[in-house]
């Protein structure tokens, strides 16, 4: 029985009349936790068959966890939807304060559904929910719009912004929603899915308590929790470096995509490494709530204004592994100032940033190629690292100026069957490919993924741990990526930082569910792992998909890694074993 009825309560708000109401689904709580779990739950109960991803049909589901506002690193919230990018499965996890402030005002998930004729944002502060006029800041970048509601919806309690800027306005198939102006939910298109409903931003705040059922025992699991969190080295490293710093690794074991997957090593990786942002232009760290770690780096460049002299400029601009890759070296970039301000660009029209360098790093071998020309760039040469010509091309990627661009706000598998090159357009699922080549567990991994996305089951972890000593057979593999996956499926319903998987064991997180009125031994919780992911896979496989209908990039294949002896059919044999052992 959940002690806190709070978690269990759903907001239910209809953008179409303008009208919300709440319920209460323990039942839903209690057997799934929160979540992921509850969430593709909301999802199968909310969303039509076939409906458009684009349509008014077509819901957004925000869900928290039983440890959220609880313990430190449990500060994520889960967005799922059907992916205008993909036509399937959308899911996208976001930090910041989203996750704490949905919790303190009262809620365990939100169900957003219709839509608006006009443009709004929502604002849910606590048991009352506001709809807003948004003609004003339609057109907007988030970080304007954020500083704008801030001044608008001020007052008190735990608050959290969540916007979109132009490129969800203009339906690009991979925009993102920012919240807190440095964390985002990326990945799949929800940021289309806001702009589908004429939604600008949904501000939620609250100042609700949370009680557990034991203080002693909560004390005892927090200083536990906190204690590993500030002493473990991997804990160290996000602090002090961040995920960038997992450039010069990649880059030495040649794991670091570079030029569209050409290259698995960039010679100047070090002009982009955490290291060399860290001694050169490091502003400042941040954390999520209730995270002792601060994994997020912010960069602060200082340039001279173009017109004044003795003028100048200061932006601060969010860095992490994953946009530096994309934007990086996947562009064959090793210029550090014209990196940042890509990423800065892509971040104030709010696009996903791991999309839009994989597109156009695309398009860069396209035009090489000769499948498209400067007819269809509008003129733009897109060279290898030519960060003047990539930035004029995030704009026409918004603006959709002609056929080619439009095309290429509808991702890299929609430009290749139209302009050709499949063969080097790399995305697993429909979804372009993370930062990781380091052999076939890291692209099976997205291949077979829930969600399509590197974090699902740490496939690039296997191939250097275990696959670069000894490749395992197809249905060992199948098992290693599966186990992973099913365990990830709690961490992600409780919500969990993935960064914290090494501290919130099995046992741990047993415990500590204690304290919200859950009784669940280990092999329970895996149980309930399982299942969430065959409720995914539920969901994906009445929308379409198809494990044997995947396309296989030939570029993946044609790039060396650190473990050998792989080639398309044991892709082919693994995908069958991950098929036989999820109909089983």
């Amino acid at each position: 029985m959940l002690c806190d009825e709070s978690l269990s309560t759903v907001l239910h708000i209809d953008l179409s009349k303008k009208s919300f109401r709440t319920e209460r689904r323990p039942e839903l709580f209690e057997k799934y936790l929160g979540g992921a779990g509850v969430a593709i739950q909301l999802l199968h109960e909310n969303c039509p068959k076939d409906c458009d991803p684009l349509g008014p049909e077509n819901p957004i589901i925000l869900a928290v966890g039983p440890l959220t506002a609880l313990f430190p690193l449990g500060s994520k919230t889960v967005a799922m939807f059907k992916s205008p990018h993909t036509g399937n499965l959308g899911e996208s996890h976001c930090g910041g304060r989203s996750a704490v402030a949905l919790r303190m005002a009262g809620y365990g998930g939100i169900v957003i559904e219709g839509v608006s004729e006009t443009p709004i944002y929502v604002a849910v502060h606590g048991n009352k929910v506001y709809f807003r006029d948004a003609s004003s800041i339609w057109g907007l970048g988030g970080i304007v719009t954020g500083q704008i509601l801030r001044e608008a919806e001020a007052g008190t309690g735990f608050r959290t912004i969540m916007r979109i800027g132009p490129a969800g306005e203009r339906l690009v198939s991979y925009a993102c929603v920012t919240t807190e102006t440095y964390r985002h939910f990326g990945r799949l298109g929800l940021g289309a899915v806001f702009g589908s409903k004429k939604l600008k931003s949904v501000v939620i705040s609250g100042q609700q308590s949370l009680q557990v059922t034991d203080q002693k025992l909560y004390r005892e699991i927090y200083e536990e929790i906190y204690e590993n969190a500030v002493t473990s080295p991997l804990m160290k490293k996000y602090h002090d470096l961040g995920t960038a710093e997992n450039i010069l690794p990649l880059n030495e074991l040649g794991g670091l995509p570079t030029r569209n997957l050409q290259e698995a090593r960039l010679a100047q990786a070090a002009n982009i490494s955490g290291e060399y942002f860290a001694e050169h232009y490091l502003g400042r760290r941040l954390a999520c709530s209730h995270c002792p770690v601060g994994c997020i780096h912010i960069a602060a460049l200082r340039e001279p204004d173009s017109v004044k002299p003795y003028f100048y400029k200061t932006s601060m601009i969010s860095y992490d592994y994953e946009p530096m890759y994309a934007l990086g070296s996947m562009l064959g970039g090793s210029d550090a100032k014209g990196l940042m301000r890509l990423m800065d660009q892509v971040e104030a029209l709010g696009l996903d940033a791991m999309s839009t360098g994989v597109i156009l790093a695309w398009a860069t071998e396209a035009q090489e190629k000769g499948n498209i020309s400067e007819k269809e760039t509008l003129g733009l040469a897109l060279g290898w690292g030519n960060y003047h010509a990539y930035l004029k091309a995030v704009r026409f990627i918004v603006e959709q100026p002609n056929h080619f661009y439009r095309a290429l706000a509808q991702g890299v598998d929609r430009a290749s069957s139209l302009y050709g090159g499949r063969d080097f357009a790399l995305a697993m699922g429909g979804n372009e490919m993370p930062g990781y080549h380091t052999g076939p567990a890291s692209h099976l991994g997205v291949l077979i993924g829930a969600r399509h996305s590197h974090l699902d089951n740490a496939g690039y972890s296997v191939d250097q741990k275990i696959l670069a000593k000894n490749l395992v057979s197809p249905r060992e593999l199948a098992e290693a990526l599966l186990m992973e996956e099913h365990w990830r499926q709690i961490l992600s319903s409780l919500v969990v930082c993935f960064f914290a998987r090494e501290i919130y064991k099995k046992d741990v997180v047993a415990r500590a569910l204690q304290l919200s009125g859950f009784s669940l031994d280990p092999e329970e919780l895996i149980g309930i792992g399982k299942e969430i992911h065959r409720e995914k896979y539920r969901f994906k496989e009445r929308e379409g998909f198809s494990l044997g209908q995947l396309r296989i990039p030939k570029r993946i294949l044609e790039t060396p890694t650190l473990v050998e002896g792989w080639d398309e059919n044991y892709l082919i044999k693994v995908m069958e074993s991950v098929k036989e052992m999820m109909a089983s």
